[in-house]
């Protein structure tokens, strides 16, 4: 098998870029794609210069090791893609908006519809139903209002 490998010279270089790049396709992480690429150097120099494996191998290894700065300095400037600002946190992103009742608050409990849900308000004083209210604050699941001016 070695000997067939050998056989193939500055291809095998090549091919095992291939593989390696077909590798990070599968698998995350972005660091078969650098490895990919010190073979295609590797293979590409075969191709200029008459080596042997062991000069080739060294090669790889160097340029393997010399492409994790590299990565590191590409990586730096590709920012990190922002989550949505109230991912997971619905309630906060409804802090200063104004909605109408659907229940009165009666002993400090009622309810809004915001979009396709209804919420449980808490107030200080007692509201129809219909009064527009300001969401001042989240408490848990509850939202707590007071009325809007």
């Amino acid at each position: 098998m070695w000997s067939f490998i050998v056989s193939l010279g500055p291809w095998a270089w090549i091919i095992l870029a291939a593989i390696l790049f077909a590798l990070e396709l599968v698998v995350p992480g972005a660091f078969m794609m650098w490895l990919g690429l010190a073979s295609l150097l590797v293979g590409v120099l075969s191709f200029l210069v008459d080596w042997s494996w062991e000069w080739q191998g060294i090669a790889f290894a160097l340029s393997a090791i010399a492409s994790i700065p590299l990565w590191r300095r590409f990586a730096r400037r590709i920012e990190p893609p922002q989550a949505p600002p109230f991912l997971n946190r619905r309630t906060e992103a409804l802090i200063g908006q104004t909605f109408t009742l659907d229940k009165p608050i009666v002993d400090g409990v009622g309810a809004i519809h915001v979009y396709d849900t209804v919420w449980r308000v808490n107030g200080n004083r007692d509201c129809p139903a219909g009064s527009r209210v300001r969401v001042v604050r989240v408490d848990g699941a509850n939202l707590v209002v007071e009325p809007a001016e």
